[in-house]
């Protein structure tokens, strides 16, 4: 089992800038596909950007050129630095981990931000 808890949503203006966190619980970080998936409300949750254990990363279409993800072992924490947000970016934000093996998939519990003036 793998605990997910993110960190550092909130308001934040058009334009501004935030880093959302995620702290895993496992050691065992490095086997872990990590990824930022968000839901605004009355939408379907979608994928905003994944990070593989080698370092590499994938984005939506949303968020290329303003998010970008990174990954920190040694920390077992995955970061999503936003930038030049948009209303449109307004959604609960939930860390996700996916073994590299077994395809186990573990949600965190989400974070809001929301994107007002």
């Amino acid at each position: 089992q793998v605990q997910l808890v993110e960190s550092g949503g909130g308001l934040v203006q058009p334009g501004g800038s935030l880093r959302l966190s995620c702290e895993a619980s496992r050691s065992d970080f490095s086997l872990y596909t990590m990824g930022w998936y968000r839901q605004a409300p009355g939408k379907q949750r979608v994928m905003v950007a994944t990070v593989s254990r080698s370092g590499t990363t994938n984005y939506a279409d949303s968020g290329k050129g303003r998010f970008t993800i990174s990954r920190d072992g040694a920390k077992s924490t995955v970061y999503l630095q936003m930038t030049s947000v948009k209303s449109e970016d307004t959604a609960v934000y939930y860390c996700y981990a996916q073994h590299v093996i077994y395809d186990t998939e573990y949600w965190g519990k989400g974070t809001l931000v929301t994107v007002s003036s």
